[in-house]
């Protein structure tokens, strides 16, 4: 390992760690930089796995036996020690979960290539905060999405607290960004996809309802808290669902409501792959065939 001793925590090569804090600055120098941070040896272990390549690391000393072995590829990459009260002066908090290290972003993703090699995405509509983005990353890494689409206006997922609440689901889960609902609105048809939205209207189908029978390819939509989804994008979904809720509530958390839909979907998928395979009178039907389709009831 390079490992260097900080000095001077005004050392130019210590930039990509300064004052973490000032949210306006990373949202600005991230992305143009062309860094993200990964912050603990679970979510740096987690990122080299997938491919991405370290700039540098930081560290407080105890954590160099955990971290080591994860840069057996990396000798040429600096590790910078340092104490922890130099640490939390340069990056402005303190760093209690012992190292980060600062990654090169990986080349952006093609949302039409994402889309025809998945069947169950989750589109992200102007969602302004990284802690709800990054939740829902999680959530729906556990349940079983094979890719996340991103509005042009939707938080970054690579941002240091995305990228930590998701516990580095954003490193797994494939994700691309979208381009304005003129384009991107065909593009859900032209591969395939029914794309749903979530949303309190009239004519919204009940999810129990919704899952009896789900698309071979399907991508579910949801909006940013407050104003929900905007009417480009429910005009280009092909249906509405709606989550009940009892005791006056009327919506949920996004990435909660995340969760319960993927949840929802992944049931009805088991569901209808372990219908039987043959009929009462003992016919062959189709595998996988959904629930609905041979007879199921809720």
């Amino acid at each position: 390992m390079k490992l260097i001793r900080i000095d001077d925590i005004a050392s130019p090569e210590l930039s990509d760690y300064t004052q973490l804090t000032d949210v306006a600055m990373r949202r600005v120098r991230e992305p143009a930089e062309g860094l993200y941070l990964a912050e603990s040896p679970k979510v740096i272990e987690r990122a080299l796995r997938v491919g991405h390549r370290p700039r540098s690391l930081l560290m407080v000393e105890e954590w160099l036996p955990r971290v080591e072995p994860l840069l057996a590829d990396f000798p040429e990459v600096p590790v910078y020690i340092g104490k922890p009260e130099q640490l939390e002066q340069l990056t402005g908090f303190n760093m209690h979960r012992g190292a980060m290290a600062s990654m090169h972003r990986p080349t952006p993703l093609d949302p039409a290539e994402l889309l025809r090699s998945s069947k169950r995405v989750v589109v992200l509509e102007d969602l302004a905060d990284h802690t709800n983005v990054g939740a829902v990353f999680r959530s729906i890494a556990a349940l079983g999405a094979d890719a996340v689409l991103l509005t042009p206006g939707c938080a970054d997922p690579l941002y240091r607290r995305a990228v930590r609440v998701s516990m580095g689901a954003v490193l797994q889960v494939p994700w691309a960004r979208l381009p304005d609902w003129r384009e991107a609105g065909p593009l859900f048809r032209e591969t395939g996809f029914e794309l749903t939205a979530f949303a309190l209207r009239d004519d919204a189908e009940d999810l129990a309802d919704f899952v009896e029978d789900i698309p071979e390819r399907l991508a579910l939509m949801f909006g940013t808290e407050g104003p929900g989804l905007t009417r480009r994008a429910l005009a280009s979904a092909s249906r509405t669902v709606l989550i009940p809720m009892e005791h006056g509530v009327d919506s949920l958390n996004v990435a909660t409501a995340a969760a319960l839909a993927m949840w929802a979907v992944r049931t009805g998928d088991r569901r209808g792959s372990r219908a039987s395979v043959t009929d009462p009178a003992g016919a062959p039907l189709v595998a996988n065939a959904p629930a609905a389709a041979l007879g199921a009831t809720r």
